[in-house]
């Protein structure tokens, strides 16, 4: 409940609404439309209380942060998802295809190469 939230991370109950009213936190409501913040709200807040209590972010650049984190993270959940259809895909090939590709040539850099002939030397 927004009492115990508020008493929790000592801040005015009105801030806590202030910040849903921004958009920043969005807890969940009861039948009776009390508010009940999960554990992934009280992080949420955490940050927010980080940023402005700790490096003096302004709402409007708490925002842009919280955005560009859940962006992120969806970026992150793409790029995984992509990686295990690789691995997927290169698992289910056959043995000879897996030595295909592990005999590739690969381009590199001509100044690795050139490195690479002086490291021999």
């Amino acid at each position: 409940m927004i009492s115990a939230v508020a008493e929790m991370y000592n801040i005015h109950p009105q801030t806590l609404r202030l910040y849903e009213r921004e958009g920043l936190l969005i807890p969940s409501r009861s039948n009776g439309n009390t508010r009940l913040y999960a554990p992934e709200d009280l992080e949420q807040l955490e940050t927010i209380l980080n940023l402005t209590r700790d490096l003096g972010v302004n709402l409007a650049g708490i925002e842009i942060i919280l955005n560009m984190r859940r962006r992120m993270r969806q970026m992150q959940e793409e790029m995984q998802a992509f990686v295990d259809y690789v691995q997927k895909e290169v698992l289910e090939r056959s043995e000879k295809d897996r030595e295909g590709i592990q005999n590739a040539l690969v381009r590199i850099n001509p100044l690795q190469m050139i490195r690479a002939r002086r490291a021999a030397k």
